[in-house]
């Protein structure tokens, strides 16, 4: 008589993996293999803002022969914000668990990202970091190096959260982590996304975990990242930051004893 066979290990929670692109014709293949190579069980939504230089086509090309790869085709370039929060709404409207940000450029790497949906087990939000220790940079100068790590300071010191990397955009959120953020409410396009959306997962009261990573500057294309993205980050962040203090004051004014006249 046969040994019965031992059922199939199951995983319940679907993972969506999410990935903004504008003219990444070069990198879209590269990635999407190494993710199928490190992380197969996972889908994929590349979020394409209508890239002039074909990149929406290759990925439905691509998704023609993957099951497990969407597109999602934007009317045109409106910051990767915006794109995040589209793909966000495409995964939740159809029941995924757990929503990965992701870039396009290799710079995120695919084979880190089982440690990171491992960490998700004692958190609400992972955030792949830069800035502790086990993190690195490869290939960046000293300037851009020096420019996120006093970004990330600023924002630790203007917002009062304890996060060293409120910048970084690799990122595994639950479900119902999303849901409780107030996505309707977000302004914030640019790069200033990330900060916002860590900042409020703090505020709603959501555990958020650091996990190390190494980041790899792009081989292929260029950079979005811009000297007007910088300045827009720091002001909204500069304002948030009075903002917050201000209401600090406010409640602690309320709550002191009135003084004897």
């Amino acid at each position: 008589m046969s040994e019965p066979t031992p059922a199939e290990p199951t995983n319940p929670e679907r993972v969506l993996v999410i990935i903004p692109t504008y003219d990444e014709l070069e990198n879209l293949p590269l990635i999407l293999g190494r993710i199928r190579a490190a992380v197969p069980q996972v889908d994929v939504l590349v979020a394409d803002d209508s890239s002039p230089d074909g990149t929406g086509d290759l990925a439905d090309a691509l998704a023609a022969e993957d099951p497990q790869l969407y597109v999602l085709h934007r009317a045109g370039k409106e910051g990767l914000g915006a794109a995040y929060l589209a793909g966000f709404a495409w995964g939740l409207e159809r029941g995924y668990d757990v929503l990965v940000e992701m870039d396009a450029d290799g710079s995120h790497s695919p084979e880190q990202l089982p440690s990171l949906l491992a960490a998700l087990a004692d958190a609400d939000l992972v955030l792949g970091s830069r800035w502790v220790p086990g993190g690195s940079v490869v290939n960046w100068p000293t300037s851009r190096k020096i420019l996120s790590r006093g970004g990330n300071l600023w924002t630790r010191i203007s917002l009062g959260i304890p996060l060293h990397d409120a910048t970084g955009g690799y990122r595994v959120f639950r479900r119902q982590t999303l849901l409780g953020l107030g996505l309707a409410d977000v302004a914030s396009a640019g790069y200033c996304f990330q900060v916002d959306l860590a900042w409020r997962a703090i505020k709603a009261g959501f555990r958020v975990v650091e996990v190390p990573i190494t980041f790899v500057e792009r081989e292929h294309g260029v950079s979005k990242m811009s000297q007007r993205i910088v300045v827009e980050a720091l002001l909204l962040t500069t304002l948030w930051g009075i903002r917050h203090r201000a209401g600090q004051l406010r409640r602690l004014a309320s709550r002191a004893p009135a003084v004897a006249r």
